[in-house]
């Protein structure tokens, strides 16, 4: 409201971006269906390993000490009683919504980072920037990974908290997705973001998408038995 009153957004255009904040929640106590899979597995192959080498004890023809015995068969009492917790942690993952859970902060979910082979569990905090005083507008943290349905719903809040009619909105190409941007349309907000380059053609070398231009008056379809093909 101070602001407002003091005219510092009076050219009602914004920049919206997005920024992922680690939760309290380490990554070993956050688990997906294929980090589920992958712990069993380790524990599988754990009590194998185990099993294994009693199995081994028993073939010796020399005496084996109890203490090894039962140092082995404690640790395979161990294992199994993880492996009765990871399948009742299953249960409950399957249940999610998203077959996601975190065990320390609930609310806390897996998300990629720009960085190679790496993440964070955490949030994903939304903010709407006035793009000529740099002041935050709007914001709002969710725990989805990703900004494709995030562009109509900050959109519309930032316009709401700068009491205006119309609104430009500048986002990355993170933020584009088809649905979203015609809710803006509709709300009678306007949009910028750029296409992704989902073609990797032009990173292998071969001409992208871009680099083809279709004349609708010069286009002929030439159709033939055996032989279907469409030229200039």
């Amino acid at each position: 409201m101070l602001c407002r009153k003091l005219n510092l957004f009076t050219e009602a255009m914004v920049a919206i971006d997005s920024s992922k904040f680690k939760a309290v929640n380490s990554r070993n106590r956050n688990f997906t269906r294929a980090k589920m899979k992958r712990r069993l597995q380790e524990i599988e192959k754990s009590l194998d390993r185990y099993f294994s080498q009693l199995d081994s004890l028993d073939r010796q023809e020399a005496p084996v000490g109890e203490d090894k015995v039962s140092r082995i068969d404690d640790k395979i009492a161990a294992l199994k009683k993880q492996m009765r917790q990871m399948k009742a942690l299953e249960v409950q993952m399957n249940e999610a919504p998203d077959k996601q859970i975190s065990l320390t902060d609930p609310d806390a979910r897996a998300m990629a980072t720009n960085a190679r082979s790496s993440g964070v569990v955490g949030y994903n905090a939304q903010t709407a920037v006035d793009t000529k005083h740099h002041l935050i507008v709007e914001h709002e943290v969710t725990n989805e990974g990703s900004d494709r349905s995030q562009l109509s719903n900050m959109a519309t809040k930032t316009r709401s908290t700068l009491g205006c009619e119309e609104l430009t909105v500048i986002a990355d190409r993170g933020y584009f997705n088809g649905e979203e941007i015609l809710a803006c349309h509709e709300a009678g907000i306007t949009t910028y973001v750029p296409k992704p380059q989902t073609s990797g053609a032009q990173a292998q070398g071969r001409f992208g998408k871009r680099d083809f231009t279709t004349i609708p008056k010069q286009m002929r379809i030439d159709v033939r038995p055996g032989n279907a093909w469409c030229g200039v």
